[in-house]
């Protein structure tokens, strides 16, 4: 950049909000932008200056330097027309120590442009020898007000305050902006959201069902009705649904009516980017305003979400399974899907639940396991019903049971082992993701390289939140003997089952595991028709896992190997092997 006499120049403002909303409070206009230019101005009638133009970024902090007005004078000093930079202080051009002093220090000398900062008396084609203090004092200045806004917001989070953007479906109350009331515009679509995703349609379908009805994506509403955008965070708004944000409305707790904060938080005083805390530092209060739907719809849509169980109701030619995406094969883990054939118009005689692995062209498929469809509802019926059916000292029983085998010394070691193991795991996380960081601003890291890494770290981080907040539990027992009543009063609401039903699977099972067939030599197929068999079928409860577990539970009507904690159906095998080929091939 060229060089010249001192005569023309740019001044430079800077007020952040929080400087702002002090100034406000204080009745203290010091370091308000018009206080700002009336110091520049009068400075450069006092010493012959012309001031040729002015920047200013009203609004941002002086935490980093990636601010609009500062990067377009920046970019104006790049042509050399004009070499001189005014600002009412060294804060104005920035808070962060090393920055400020950076540019201030060494940029604007090593380009021949000189930088005055009045208040301060620093110029730099002199020696400053107060400068080092003079940014060490505004930086911290920049991380105790950092401290004071995380201490209001944390008591308000605390006190069941909203402080932060309404969600969709809310708005701010206009009496209290820390309270959420219904938006009457977009409350009726997110329970219209929840309703579907109840039923059963997939995020997918709710979110292309929305764009063809026209409904105003959230940001778009924003963007459009609520919220001031800039140009640039407007032209991010889309008209089309993302069933991303489907599943991001489906998921929040904030539509039950509690206030849920504090889910992630910034890596540093002087960083934008945020990173998503554990589980248990979130910040959750119960009831602090009008709930969109009710807690068993919410739970019957995440029993839902991602499963796949979209409503094939209208066509005909298609067997219609109740267990989508609730049966799975015990070999590989993979879901069981209908699957079968039709002979001579019979069609329940050959509809089976098979292993979706298990086809030949994919690479390493899995052997698979398969079973009648009927034959698992008779055993999910059956079972549900002698669970309905216990009395109230049958359910004291295995409570109890269930309790005692939480509490023994074996488990309670093993599960004191897993909650240290998925700790320590944990803080080798934490501590792996901010080396990540460091590497990328060190440069030896590509944006695209850290967001993959710190993606896949933090999905894991977030499982193994999951699982300590499971196990590290003060009272083990107490919890389990809570999992025990939630279930049994779901239980209670049913008298005796005669038909199962979508909702009813739903509300009492949380997963089926299904294994492979036995055969009384041994085998694992049929040497000839007929040949009786027996089949492992472990039926996950809601709450309370696998009751099949406790020594005292009993399946009538079914052979049990309770120490093992399976059960078996003993079935027949069919003419279905005999008669495939024969078989029309409709699914």
């Amino acid at each position: 950049m060229a060089t010249g006499k001192l005569n023309i120049a740019f001044g430079y403002y800077r007020l952040s909000n929080e400087e702002a909303k002090d100034a406000k409070k204080f009745r203290d206009e010091s370091s308000s932008i018009s206080n700002q230019r009336m110091v520049v101005e009068r400075y450069c009638r006092q010493n012959n200056i012309t001031l040729v133009r002015e920047f200013k970024d009203d609004g941002w902090s002086g935490g980093n330097f990636d601010r609009p007005d500062f990067q377009a004078m920046m970019r104006e000093l790049e042509r050399g027309k004009v070499n001189t930079v005014i600002t009412k202080d060294l804060s104005r051009l920035g808070r962060d120590m090393r920055e400020s002093s950076y540019y201030a220090e060494q940029f604007f000398p090593e380009h021949g442009i000189h930088y005055i900062a009045i208040n301060d008396n620093f110029d730099s084609e002199r020696d400053n020898v107060m400068a080092p203090f003079q940014f060490a004092m505004n930086e911290v200045y920049l991380r105790d007000g950092s401290r004071k806004v995380k201490e209001v917001l944390k008591a308000k989070r605390e006190s069941g305050q909203y402080c932060a953007c309404p969600p969709y479906g809310y708005k701010k109350n206009p009496r209290d902006k820390n309270l959420l009331v219904p938006d009457e515009e977009t409350a009726p679509i997110v329970q219209r959201i929840f309703d579907r995703a109840a039923q059963g349609d997939s995020a997918r379908k709710i979110a292309l069902d929305l764009a063809a009805d026209g409904v105003i994506p959230p940001l778009k509403y924003r963007v459009l009705y609520r919220d001031d955008f800039s140009d640039k965070g407007a032209a991010r708004a889309s008209d089309i649904w993302n069933y991303t944000t489907v599943k991001r409305i489906l998921k929040n707790r904030v539509y039950l009516g509690d206030t849920l904060l504090g889910k992630s938080k910034k890596v540093s005083v002087k960083s934008k980017m945020k990173v998503a805390l554990p589980k248990d530092q979130w910040v959750v209060t119960p009831e602090t305003h009008e709930p969109l739907v009710s807690q068993e719809v919410f739970e019957r849509a995440q029993a839902n979400l991602g499963r796949g169980t979209r409503n094939y109701q209208q066509y005909d030619h298609v067997r219609k399974s109740m267990f989508s995406g609730l049966v799975v094969c015990e070999k590989c883990g993979h879901s069981l899907c209908s699957c079968g054939t039709v002979y001579k118009g019979e069609r329940e005689k050959y509809w089976y639940l098979s292993c979706t692995k298990h086809r030949k062209d994919i690479a390493n498929p899995c052997e698979g396991v398969r079973i009648r469809y009927t034959d698992l509802l008779e055993i999910v019926r059956t079972d549900l019903n002698l669970l309905i059916d216990l009395t109230d000292e049958e359910v004291k029983e295995v409570t109890d049971a269930a309790v005692r085998q939480v509490t023994s010394e074996d488990v309670f070691k093993a599960r004191q082992e897993k909650l240290k193991r998925s700790k320590d795991r944990l803080a080798a996380i934490d501590k792996i993701i901010t080396k990540l960081y460091n590497d990328n601003a060190a440069g030896k890291l590509s944006d695209d390289r850290l967001d993959k890494m710190v993606g896949e770290f933090q999905e894991e981080a977030s499982q193994l939140t999951l699982t300590v907040a499971e196990l590290d539990v003060e009272d083990v027992g107490k919890a389990e003997e809570e999992k025990f009543r939630c279930f049994f009063q779901i239980a209670k609401q049913y008298s005796h089952i005669e038909t199962l039903d979508r909702d009813i699977l739903t509300a009492f099972i949380d997963r089926i595991v299904i294994g492979e067939r036995t055969f009384p030599d041994g085998h694992v197929k049929a040497t000839r028709p007929g040949v009786p068999f027996s089949q492992k079928v472990q039926i996950y409860y809601k709450f309370v896992g696998d009751l099949n577990k406790s020594p005292e539970r009993e399946l009538g009507g079914m052979n049990s190997n309770q120490s093992e904690g399976l059960v078996f159906l003993h079935l027949n095998e069919t003419d279905f092997i005999d008669d495939v080929d024969k078989a029309s091939g409709e699914i």
